[in-house]
């Protein structure tokens, strides 16, 4: 059993070497076009040829998103930006849902790997036949489909084409994603790279609605748009939806023949990248050195649990989720803890921090190293960036240095955190 690929999301160069540090196989990023998420940080084409090569020097590939829905104009840049993810970059795949990107890709880039994005919303083996048959390599699989649905799938299909599947991260509350009601609210495309998410806004029901003109869902802020409810047997897809986690379903995934577990979260801070890899990355390795004595680590919970997130919930895996994966009454996020820092280093007893958001002399802080894991620990001393005591660090991104109360070794790039305390006016990270 060939073993199973972790693909985690590379908003900016940061998250990239956090992915790569924390375990990733793989990750997907964008430039600054023809991918669908234009609000993350996202690579100038020097930082894309940089974080490549920083990938590739550490065995991790790196898969390049340009999966819009291309317009006319987009066609004019189009073949200028695949030569240079092909030729300059040396990504080792691209990510495409437009036909019409893929079919300038084969011709101009015959070399380079494609992989089909879940925009394209496959369901069924054919559908991934059609694609393979074109020349792609791997497909990432609608969300709608079941683990059921994903092992038939499996045995009609040529073991070398690669199934993906999202295991973790926000779910679109639309078919695929195909959502548009950012289109329809704010001119912004969704479909285009420029969703404003208007799934996670708050809606009322207009009470002026009656049986013949129909009732109507009004967004707080903007009252004069009114959005007619169409509901059919499967309800109506307008909500906010509870994020996917398959951390307790690992075997199963597996075992059903994807080859690739994907991380959503682009847009999503780097301390999140770093707990989710991790978990998935443990998750994964432990099925394959244990098989049938695989048992799940309650501390990849306890991790997950730490990061902003909405309820979770396992999608459309085991069944049609209906209510289930739909928050209707509440638009907030969990947020238990706070990053308070990332360790750059430990120099003359004291370890080196990039300050995130405010920490005190005598706070408990959890860490979240890439290997292993550390207890709590009472952060007893803090100093400023010349090493003069201080009681608290309030500026944004300051350097800091600070002693514990432990003999653990925090090592660079280890995620320091708090728990949530709002009195403290403490921002949380995604």
């Amino acid at each position: 059993m060939k073993k199973t690929e972790i693909l985690s999301p590379a908003g900016d160069l940061e998250k990239l070497k956090t992915a790569v540090a924390y375990g990733a196989d793989a990750v997907y990023l964008s430039g600054k076009t023809f991918g669908l998420r234009t609000f993350s940080g996202n690579f100038t084409h020097e930082e894309m040829i940089e974080g490549i090569a920083y990938a590739h020097e550490r065995g991790v590939k790196c898969y390049v998103t340009m999966n819009i829905m291309a317009h006319e104009t987009d066609l004019k840049i189009l073949d200028n930006e695949i030569l240079f993810v092909a030729n300059e970059a040396h990504a080792d795949a691209v990510i495409v849902s437009d036909a019409g990107i893929f079919r300038r890709i084969r011709k101009i880039a015959p070399d380079l790997e494609i992989h089909i994005s879940t925009q394209a919303s496959v369901t069924n083996s054919e559908g991934l036949m059609f694609w393979y048959e074109q020349g792609a390599k791997r497909v990432v699989l609608a969300r709608e489909l079941s683990l059921e649905q994903i092992r038939e799938i499996r045995s009609k299909i040529p073991s070398d084409l690669e199934i993906e599947c999202f295991v973790h991260g926000a779910m679109c509350v639309s078919y695929s994603g195909r959502c548009l009601l950012s289109n329809y609210y704010t001119g912004r495309s969704s479909n285009h790279g420029a969703c404003a998410q208007p799934c996670r806004w708050g809606y009322y029901v207009d009470s002026q609605g009656n049986m013949e003109t129909g009732s109507y869902i009004v967004e707080e802020k903007r009252l004069e748009d009114k959005l007619p409810i169409e509901e059919d047997s499967h309800g109506t897809y307008i909500f906010n939806s509870k994020d996917i986690s398959m951390i307790d379903h690992v075997p199963e995934l597996i075992r059903a023949g994807v080859d690739s577990f994907k991380i959503e979260g682009r847009i999503k801070g780097a301390f999140y990248t770093a707990a989710v890899t991790k978990a998935y990355r443990e998750a994964r390795d432990l099925f394959f050195e244990k098989g049938e004595d695989y048992k799940t680590d309650p501390r990849w919970n306890e991790i997950l649990d730490k990061i902003v997130h909405r309820d979770y919930a396992t999608g459309f895996f085991y069944d049609d989720p209906g209510k289930n994966a739909q928050i209707v009454e509440d638009k907030s996020y969990n947020k238990p803890a706070f990053v308070v820092g990332v360790v750059e280093g430990f120099e003359d007893g004291l370890y080196k921090v990039s300050q995130r958001n405010k920490i005190f002399r005598g706070d408990v802080v959890n860490a979240l190293v890439p290997e292993g894991y550390v207890e709590p620990f009472e952060v007893t001393e803090l100093y400023d960036e010349d090493k003069n005591p201080i009681d608290s660090t309030p500026h944004s991104k300051m350097t800091y240095y600070m002693k514990i109360a432990s003999d653990q070794f925090l090592p660079p790039m280890t995620f320091l955190s708090r728990d949530g305390d709002k009195d403290q006016g403490i921002a949380p990270q995604k």
